[in-house]
């Protein structure tokens, strides 16, 4: 999401790169290209217009900071009106003082609105948080046993009555069901249309009417683009909605509804759903993402994805581990599979600053590495796991392992041979030393991008007077560096 946005702003930049200032003729072209690029994101034309408004206001007024550049000044004005126009701030769900904490699902046929309850309640389920989830669509044909699978998988309950049951008592005996068991939230799924219609508002507002809920979320599918907006203030003018859920940001979506919800609507983005998975759904946090937007990544969702999936006195220990030469076969395997619970590579890597550059090409590159190294990997005994060095002498062991995983012995004997490099540096690097690292290896794919300044990179060499050379070097082919 957002690439083609954040490309477009990467040459706004550079066209006031060089200049000694932010004056009225340098800025208007790099204005044009800020309206151009929003406008080809999708982002409403009303949104457009007043946003590079207030951008060229503030250019004008800006005072020239010694030692900033007019460039990086005017990326700084640009970031806080994209902060302000999708909301400032993020806002959370609303929590009743007195349980069961009552969620409206609202929205149009076809948006993820059924899958977006069960992201929501694993959402709050993490958050200790208890659910129940009531199926009211009895018009899709098999709506309620999708909610049903999906509770299954998360582990929430479902409260339903069948498909010919009325969808308004069906909310209000699922509210009851909850009250009466302690649970604190719940989460009314209702039917969605392929188009706005009376029946549809006058069921959704006698629902509401009914069941009195403290949240009412629209959930409204990106890929509709600046028409999102617009049915998002229908909605809040005719039913009355306390914020937004965006889904699929993820797929082709150009990124405009994002910029344009909060400010047509007057409702807030409270969560983004940014995948298929269950797990996919991130509290909406404007400032975060304006800074996806202009390339700088987003170190806080990242380091919060982390969390939910390592354990800290894990962590510690594999620090231990690595830095003492201890890191082997079935602590690198157990990574990986960490880092995939953590989402698809791309997306994790984008999160990190300076990554947003890598190509689709090199992310699909390291990907398939990455799933070479496991595949060569399961099929290493448990004493193979632990005890690479092993491999290094024993070449019928390795040959066994090219047979198990479909790979060549000198595919192995790589990957035996970087891991032990890799090993040798983290020991030198626990000791206060940093080596250069071997090139053209396992993540080779990204290495280009991931190595820019970094002095323990592959193609650096550093010594004790801290002076660092490039070194030319062949691409190999294989698997290269850990």
């Amino acid at each position: 999401m957002f690439d083609a946005l954040a490309d477009r702003l990467e040459s706004t930049w550079k066209k006031l790169r060089g200049q000694d200032k932010i004056s009225q003729s340098n800025i208007q072209e790099a204005l044009k290209e800020v309206r151009r690029a929003l406008l080809e994101a999708d982002v409403n034309l009303e949104v457009v217009k007043e946003f590079v408004s207030e951008v060229e206001a503030k250019a004008q007024g800006a005072e020239v900071l010694t030692g900033v550049r007019p460039d990086q000044q005017f990326i700084k004005i640009v970031n806080d009106e994209l902060v302000k126009v999708m909301g400032e701030t993020n806002v959370p769900l609303v929590q009743a003082e007195v349980a069961p904490t009552v969620i409206l699902m609202a929205g149009l046929q076809g948006t993820g609105k059924t899958t977006a309850t069960a992201k929501l309640a694993l959402h709050l389920r993490k958050l200790e948080r208890s659910c129940l989830m009531v199926a009211t669509d009895v018009y899709r044909p098999a709506a309620i046993d999708q909610l049903i699978t999906l509770g299954q998988q998360i582990d929430v309950p479902v409260f339903e009555l069948g498909s010919d049951a009325n969808p308004v008592e069906i909310a209000r005996q699922g509210v009851e069901r909850a009250r009466a068991e302690g649970i604190d939230t719940v989460i009314i799924d209702t039917a969605g249309r392929l188009q706005i219609d009376e029946n549809m508002m006058a069921e959704l507002a006698q629902v509401k009417q009914t069941v009195q809920p403290h949240e009412t979320l629209l959930v409204v599918d990106a890929m509709t683009g600046q028409e999102a907006a617009n049915l998002t203030r229908t909605f809040h003018d005719q039913i009355g909605i306390t914020g937004a859920i965006l889904t699929k940001l993820d797929g082709d979506s150009r990124g405009g509804a994002a910029l344009s919800v909060r400010r047509i609507s007057g409702a807030p983005i409270k969560f983004v759903g940014v995948g298929e998975k269950v797990e996919a759904l991130q509290p909406f946090y404007p400032e975060r993402m304006a800074s996806r937007i202009l390339g700088m990544g987003d170190v806080l969702t990242l380091v919060e994805k982390a969390q939910e999936e390592f354990d800290l006195a894990d962590a510690e220990k594999m620090t231990e581990k690595m830095l003492s030469a201890k890191f082997d076969f079935t602590d690198f395997l157990k990574q990986l599979r960490l880092l995939k619970n953590m989402g698809s590579l791309g997306g994790i890597m984008k999160m990190i600053p300076g990554m947003g550059k890598i190509s689709n090409e090199q992310l699909e590159q390291g990907q398939s590495q990455l799933k070479r190294c496991e595949a060569m990997i399961k099929s290493m005994t448990m004493e193979e796991r632990k005890n690479p060095d092993i491999l290094a002498s024993s070449p019928s062991r390795r040959r066994r392992i090219a047979s198990g995983s479909g790979y060549k012995e000198k595919d192995i004997s790589k990957l035996v041979g970087d891991f032990q490099r890799m090993r040798n540096m983290m020991q030198q690097m626990g000791q206060g030393n940093f080596p250069g690292m071997p090139g053209g290896g396992m993540f080779d794919g990204m290495g280009g991008t991931m190595a820019a300044g970094n002095p323990a990179a592959p193609g650096w060499r550093g010594g004790a007077s801290g002076k660092k050379k490039p070194k030319k070097e062949k691409k190999k082919k294989g698997f290269g560096t850990l």
